[in-house]
């Protein structure tokens, strides 16, 4: 047990000499053996020892008379046991310092290339209204669930995430954060996305956000290249058609998943009333953005739907990662030796002065 804390307390207290010695055997934490072999020399050293100081080791005294009483025991005799102790002390502390502890500080690297992911969010006037969750617009819930898939693609393990950048779009596309692993720059400006109030501004051009996701994506250097664009409605700006930016996304090697959201169509009356109707949008032209481009269509009608598909998108697009592993070590072995050798000295010293034994 006392040599079990003086190991600990080495490992802990000295950083070791680096060391080219493997690390074979594992003892506890950060300790190892690189030479366990030569413990198996405790056992018979710690046995000739006690033959040594047995009634077999040294010659007989003689006396010539016997005393009727024993006489007291000095200080002396009733320390004797503190040299032997000493001298296994330096045995065991000589054969675990050739067994040459070392403490192993094991290294694991994450390689990564990464894919760059646009996400891209309509903030289209019909994003207001809350038939995703009760009480809450589709943008909010929008806002939400794309911020917690970045989140998670950003905050990987180390060397591990992804870098992402937000558009969004109503009648005009704009990139509001290039690509970073700042989760929180990132979250910062997703929380000032708002859906469009001024009529002039409002628009669903798919086919313009698409295009502008591309040309973001087509500057960097990522292999793997990945739009997620969210809308709720059908494309009605005609200058750019989603089919046209379709084809300029295949051509870059972009994958596109498009996510369709929303429960109902909405429209107003003669007199500029908003009314739930039972329409299904018309989800064609987002079907085939993705399949020309080697994506998936979703169509999410609530929350529960939304999170599912942004989960599913993050299955289907896994960063490839490579692991490396190797462990340092660091040589321990001089402390071992330095304290045996006190221990030796100690005891031989107590056996030249006070703890001396007549033949």
């Amino acid at each position: 047990m006392t040599l079990a804390l003086f190991l600990a307390q080495a490992v802990a207290s000295s950083e070791g000499t680096k060391s080219a010695a493997e690390a074979r055997f594992h003892l506890f934490g950060e300790l190892y053996l690189a030479d366990p072999w030569f413990l198996a020399l405790v056992p018979p050293a710690l046995l000739l020892l006690a033959w040594g100081r047995s009634r077999r080791g040294v010659e007989p005294g003689r006396v010539p008379v016997l005393p009727v009483e024993a006489p007291p025991r000095s200080w002396a005799q009733r320390l004797a046991w503190i040299p032997p102790f000493l001298q296994a002390i330096a045995i065991v502390l000589v054969c675990v310092a050739l067994a040459r502890p070392v403490r192993g500080n094991s290294v694991r690297q994450t390689l990564s290339e990464g894919i760059d992911i646009a996400l891209v969010v309509d903030r289209s006037g019909s994003m207001k209204y809350d038939d995703l969750e009760a009480g809450k617009s589709r943008l909010d819930v929008a806002k939400e669930v794309v911020g917690a898939f970045a989140q998670r693609r950003m905050t990987d393990r180390v060397g591990a995430s992804d870098s992402c950048a937000l558009l969004t779009f109503a009648q005009y596309p704009m990139l509001l954060c290039p690509f970073t692993l700042d989760y929180g720059a990132f979250e910062g400006f997703l929380e000032t996305v708002q859906y469009v109030r001024n009529e002039v501004e409002d628009g669903t051009a798919i086919g313009r956000g698409l295009a502008k996701a591309v040309s973001v994506l087509a500057e960097t250097d990522a292999k793997s290249k990945v739009v997620v664009l969210l809308t709720d409605g059908e494309n009605n700006v005609p200058d750019i058609l989603p089919l046209k930016a379709a084809e300029l996304a295949r051509e870059k090697g972009i994958v596109v998943y498009t996510v369709l959201a929303g429960r109902y169509a909405f429209q107003e009356d003669v007199f500029g009333r908003v009314y739930r109707t039972e329409r299904e949008l018309d989800a064609t032209e987002l079907e085939q953005i993705a399949e020309m481009t080697g994506g998936r269509f979703f169509r999410a009608k609530d929350r529960d739907s939304l999170e599912r598909t942004y989960a599913e998108i993050e299955t289907l697009e896994r960063t490839e990662r490579r692991e490396e592993r190797y462990t340092e070590t660091f040589d321990l072995y001089f402390e071992l030796l330095l304290a045996g050798l006190m221990a030796y000295l100690l005891a031989w010293g107590s056996h030249a002065t006070w703890a001396r034994r007549l033949p």
